[in-house]
This record gives structure tokens, sequence and C-alpha cells, in this order.
């Protein structure tokens, strides 16, 4: 988020940094809202609980104020909290597939998401895909719960699959087709 885009709120000990009111929505949008697609978000039955459980973790980014170029904190050391971890466990058992990426399905923010979700739309399977670059806690958190320090992640069936890596080899080797068409026919 670039400085234009922000308001600063600062106090001699810390400053606050929140999107200004004329960010776009996407900047808006915190996690749980962006969860589902907007064509999505009404006809979810976990879409209302899910927003509810997941604002909790959409928390402003504390800094120390520096000269005219606050210094972001990282979030805390230990970001997978037991109600992250309930309501990941919630979504990632809610989709056949999901994606934890950089960006959109149809906006990629970097190389291997973008890889990664042209290989799910080569096997044609449909897919829900989460912006992690949306909620720092939750990117740390992620991290956290699948034991994986990069993304993308691939959930299958509710199993952590892989990173980019893992889903380019298992996509060349013919197992991850095979594994899609069992998840998503069962």
């Amino acid at each position: 988020m670039n400085m234009a885009s922000q308001t600063v709120f600062a106090s001699p000990s810390a400053a606050i940094i929140r999107p200004s009111s004329a960010s776009s929505s996407a900047v808006k949008a915190s996690f749980p809202l962006s969860l589902f697609s907007a064509s999505k978000a009404s006809s979810s039955p976990l879409a209302p609980s899910l927003s509810a459980n997941l604002a909790a973790f959409d928390k402003p980014r504390l800094t120390k104020a520096k000269s005219n170029f606050p210094r972001v904190t990282a979030a805390p050391r230990c970001a997978l909290t037991p109600e992250l971890k309930t309501t990941l466990d919630t979504v990632i058992t809610s989709h056949k597939v999901l994606l934890f990426m950089k960006g959109t399905k149809d906006f990629p923010q970097c190389g291997f998401s973008n890889t990664v979700v042209q290989i799910l739309n080569s096997c044609k399977v449909p897919f829900e895909a989460i912006d992690i670059l949306e909620n720092e806690f939750l990117r740390q958190g992620l991290k956290e719960y699948s034991s994986w320090p990069t993304f993308p992640q691939l959930y299958i069936d509710g199993e952590f699959f892989g990173g980019c890596d893992i889903t380019v080899d298992a996509y060349k080797s013919g197992e991850l087709q095979e594994l899609l068409e069992r998840a998503t026919c069962a």
C-alpha cells in the first residue's frame, strides 16, 4: 500500500496506518469480505458466519513513527491463534479445492500464484481463491497452519497439497489431475 492511499494517525510512541476513505474497494475489503466472490457471497451459507469470525483478524498494522516514512512491524511471532485456526479449519474443509494466493484468480499478483491458477484452470476444476495480501495476520497464521513458508498454498479436499513447485511437478506427472478428479467427484 503506498503512502498516498493511507491515513497515518501518529502519537509520540506509535502510528497506526489505515487505508484512506478514498482507497479502492479492494483495499477496503478485508479478508472475510473477499473470501467469496461477489456472486457467491449471498449464496453461501458460510459467508456471514465467516465474516463475523474473521473480522477480528483484520487489525490495523502498528508502526513506530520515524521521520516521514513509518516502518510497518511484522505480525506477532505466533499469528495462529486458536480462533484463526478454527476459522481456517472451517474454510479449508468447506471447499474441495482452495488456493491461498497473492492476488485473485483474475489478477494474480505473483508469477507463482499465476502458474497455479493457470494449472487449475487448465484442469477445468472449480476452485476458490483467497488473496493473502489483504491481511497480514492471515498470511502469517497460514504459514504456521500449513508449516509452509511461501505462497501460493493449495488445499485439496481439506488437505494441504503444496506450493507452486509441487503443483507443477504433480501436474506434469498426471498425479494432480487424478487427485482433483477424485476430490471433485466425491
